[in-house]
């Protein structure tokens, strides 16, 4: 039986997946020193799977748009077209608005001079040591082919050396700056560069979320900085033009413009801690490039709606960005560095797959219609309830369960703590058990 599932996510067979991996990189800051294929710019990057879920446009060649000193593969990408603009910025507490007349298309350069400023360059560092033990892993060489030995040179030293570049913006006066939690994973040390000051500033690290891809940093300074406002992404609507201004490529501080394509897009990116699960980002065909992480994506108001985040490096104009709906409910825990509780997982605790011909007769089944129980987690809901493998469930509150997907669906759709009727049938004959739905974030930590 080549058709794994689970209640968390759908699983193609290894063959299937590695086929889909061929096509997804991530750009994590951290891995730098990637060899080059030539001498341009790019690097023979292998790739890691991600896949839209339920219900979301499969794209390929995602990857986090954090540079890597310009050792990318990025594909092919556009140049926005640029359109009318207004700049929100805030600087000594107080907030000015340059409004224009938003038909116009060549005036934004409005919102690249006046939000721009508020817009910085994270550079981040690691010693050298950390450096080679990640240079030297199989999970890197994954990404990146052999090893080079750049890193071993410096083996011992203890120094520090530049890992990645991103981008963040201030959108407190007094120095906070929001980022991708992408660009700063693992850093020993964070330099910000701020327009019109000559030495970067040393940032320190407030909080961060994984899950949510997202970090707060903090900058001192005698006098107040320019800070952008945050908006309301729920407020924009698609077709809506916007600009994105970031760092790509190290090319500092570039603006581009484009459309709000879509919205609630749901993707998962794979990296060396686990996957990334990105859900209700914006998506826009504003050029992001490697660099752009972290950096803001904004309306004609000049106002942000959502950090840029990742990119299909196979097609032209496909970015995302994670929306201020998601950044506004935990930018103080961020602030304050208080974790931020991870939403409610419901899960049963079974990992399934479909049923097949040849297993009919040693099942006693009269068809394929079910979902076999490959395993059960010691512990879980659905171990509580009696269900065991080799089981097939055939429903679930009374609702037919053809296949795994209609499992994973009708459990997903539960709510934790609602109680489940599971149709199994063992040994030719079907009965009813009671689940539990658990929380599967909970059943982790406990672990």
């Amino acid at each position: 039986m080549d058709n794994n599932y689970n209640d968390n996510q759908f699983q193609d067979t290894e063959k299937q997946q590695a086929e889909a991996r061929k096509n997804i990189v991530i750009s994590e800051p951290r891995f730098f020193e990637a060899k080059p294929q030539s001498s341009s710019r790019g690097t023979n990057v292998k790739s890691v799977f991600a896949a839209f879920m339920a219900g979301a446009l499969v794209v390929s060649g995602l990857m986090f748009t954090s540079d890597k000193m310009n050792l990318f593969t990025g594909g092919e990408h556009q140049t926005a077209a640029s359109t009318a603009a207004s700049a929100s910025i805030t600087n000594n507490g107080g907030a000015t608005t340059a409004s224009l007349d938003t038909s116009r298309p060549n005036n934004i350069s409005t919102i690249a001079a006046q939000a721009g400023k508020a817009v910085v360059k994270i550079e981040t560092k690691v010693k050298a040591t950390q450096q080679q033990s990640r240079r030297g892993s199989s999970f890197f060489d994954q990404f990146f082919g052999q090893n080079d030995g750049s890193a071993k040179q410096d083996s011992g030293s203890g120094s520090l050396q530049p890992a990645g570049i991103g981008s963040g913006f201030i959108f407190d006066k007094s120095g906070y700056i929001l980022t991708n939690e992408h660009v700063i994973d693992g850093a020993d040390e964070i330099d910000v560069t701020v327009q019109g000051y000559d030495t970067p500033f040393k940032a320190k690290l407030l909080g961060s979320s994984y899950d949510l891809d997202l970090a707060v940093l903090k900058i001192e300074n005698s006098e107040a900085l320019p800070a952008l406002t945050i908006g309301s992404s729920d407020q924009s609507s698609i077709g809506d033009w916007v600009v994105a201004i970031g760092n790509p490529y190290d090319f500092d501080y570039t603006v581009t413009a484009g459309l709000l394509s879509a919205k609630g897009r749901e993707i998962s990116i794979d990296d060396e801690q686990g996957t990334r699960n990105y859900k209700n980002l914006i998506q826009t065909d504003a050029a992001i490039n490697p660099g752009n992480s972290g950096g803001p994506l904004l309306n004609m108001k000049g106002e942000v709606i959502g950090i840029n985040t990742a990119v299909n490096s196979e097609a032209q104009g496909i970015g995302f960005a994670i929306p201020t709906s998601t950044i506004s409910a935990v930018l103080d825990n961020l602030k304050n560095g208080v974790e931020i509780p991870k939403a409610a997982s419901p899960y049963m605790g079974v990992s399934l797959q479909a049923v097949t011909d040849d297993v009919l007769n040693d099942l006693q089944l009269k068809n394929t219609d079910g979902a076999l129980v490959a395993d059960v987690q010691l512990g879980s809901p659905a171990y509580a309830a009696g269900i065991r493998t080799y089981d097939v469930i055939t429903a679930i509150n009374g609702q037919a369960t053809a296949t795994p997907d209609a499992v994973t669906k009708l459990v997903q759709a539960a709510k934790v703590g609602d109680s489940l009727k599971v149709t199994i049938v063992r040994g030719g004959k079907a009965q009813d058990v009671t689940v539990n739905v658990g929380d599967r974030n909970k059943a982790q930590q406990q672990q």
